[in-house]
């Protein structure tokens, strides 16, 4: 079977895609909401100024703000509709999925199949809305609050239709989300935030070769840089794609008078099981103490908050300990969500599959959780380094270049996923092409005898 996949997999070419009609639709049907999503980055909240605004970002030291413009595809510079993105969609999931560990309720309805994981995912629905809400209040406090006549008439009703249609706009994000996944090519919250990063990334570029051009930004640092992400390109792509293969053995079978010869397989375990998750998720929760922030705002901050929301700045030693702590939990918690050891060595004695010098059952386990624990901490790693060692960089040389290690992870992730995922819906066309051909000469060779 796996020759076979393989032996197709070879064989996709551009005649194969072109009669592949159900994933042609499904492509475009992803294009079209992407592109509704890139044109609500530019529909403004009611009663603001665009050029208050965009003096005050761009005078002010937005600090973590430019990572999360850079998510929202620029949104959160123009204060669109879609300003919140999809991270409170992200901050309830993580929220839901850690409370399934301790309350026994949604623990049973995680293992009720499907119908527990809609029930789930409506709960998730809910808090999305409520944290949407929470950041939208938050936001609103601090655009009255910030001078250069940014809000045209502040007040209360200001800060309901801003709640309004931030809230709007991220459940909006949320359901095109779901319809990306179900109806077309690819993680649907991915590739949105894979939409912004990849939007911001030519102005990005175009800013820094300016600087380079006027001579703020030396040539040779430029040069680095560029080298630099192009390594560790490379170095996703190859942590992405590397696996720990675990050798199976199946014993000698008989089936009917023949004596089956014993098998042998792999169990592949990816070094990073979690993927792109830790980071996105990490990013998200580092949202919240801005918006605290911002919720004070109205009656002055105090010191200790006025030297955490400095201290979250990107570079900083604070924000840099956090992010590191919170990729590794995550990359730990959702490993232990999406692998269960004791699943794992279920099935293999349920089909006679063993480990060569390991018993069945709780030793293949433990012996399987062993390898993923190691695996884990090494991607854990992987995914720490590559998020913070360009924000080290740019902290110690002042590169006013943010396209960093995160946005490359999750760039070079989703477009990896999204490649297979396509060419899963190839390889099943070629299968589904192959049966059909399969019934067509059977139907003709049965005619034939009928004939005779």
């Amino acid at each position: 079977m796996a020759s076979a996949a393989e032996q197709l997999a070879a064989n996709l070419n551009f005649g194969a895609f072109a009669k592949a009609e159900e994933l042609k639709k499904r492509i475009w049907f992803t294009l079209g909401a992407l592109l509704v999503y890139r044109l609500g980055t530019y529909i403004p909240i009611p009663g603001i100024d665009p050029l208050a605004l965009a003096n005050a970002f761009n005078q002010g030291n937005a600090g973590i703000f430019d990572m999360f413009n850079l998510f929202s595809g620029g949104a959160v510079g123009r204060m669109a509709i879609f300003a919140l993105n999809i991270m409170p969609y992200i901050s309830a999931s993580i929220i839901i999925q850690l409370m399934t560990t301790v309350s026994p309720h949604l623990e049973q309805l995680k293992k009720e199949g499907e119908a527990g994981r809609k029930t789930i995912n409506q709960y998730t629905r809910y808090g999305t809305v409520v944290l949407a809400a929470l950041q939208a209040y938050g936001i609103s406090v601090g655009l009255q609050s910030s001078t250069g006549g940014i809000v045209i008439n502040p007040g209360a009703f200001f800060q309901l239709t801003t709640v309004i249609t931030l809230v709007g706009g991220t459940v909006f994000l949320m359901w095109l989300g779901e319809q990306i996944t179900a109806r077309g090519v690819g993680n649907g919250i991915s590739l949105i935030i894979f939409a912004g990063i990849v939007a911001e990334l030519p102005a990005a570029l175009v800013g820094t070769l300016e600087l380079s051009r006027q001579g703020t930004l030396a040539a040779p640092l430029l040069v680095g840089l560029f080298i630099m992400a192009i390594l560790v390109i490379a170095f996703i792509v190859f942590i992405e794609r590397a696996q720990r293969r675990i050798l199976i053995q199946y014993p000698k079978r008989q089936m009917g008078n023949r004596l089956m010869d014993g098998q042998s397989s792999h169990m592949p375990l990816k070094l990073n099981t979690a993927g792109v998750i830790p980071p996105i998720f990490a990013s998200s929760l580092l949202l919240l103490p801005i918006t605290i922030a911002q919720f004070s705002a109205a009656g002055g901050s105090s010191e200790w908050l006025t030297y955490v929301t400095t201290s979250l700045q990107p570079g900083g030693f604070l924000y840099l300990a956090i992010f590191v702590l919170l990729i590794v939990f995550f990359a730990f918690f959702y490993t232990a969500i999406v692998s269960n050891p004791d699943e794992m060595a279920e099935n293999l004695k349920k089909y006679g599959g063993f480990i060569p010098g390991i018993r069945p059952g709780k030793k293949t386990a433990e012996y399987i959780d062993y390898v993923m624990t190691r695996l884990t901490v090494a991607g854990a790693a992987y995914l720490a380094l590559v998020c913070i060692l360009p924000e080290i960089l740019r902290g110690q040389l002042a590169v006013p270049f943010y396209f960093g290690g995160t946005s490359l992870l999750i760039v070079v992730s989703v477009t990896m996923d999204t490649v297979q995922q396509v060419q899963s819906h190839l390889i099943a066309q070629q299968y589904e092409g192959l049966m059909k051909n399969a019934k067509l000469k059977g139907n003709r060779g049965k005619r034939g005898l009928t004939r005779r």
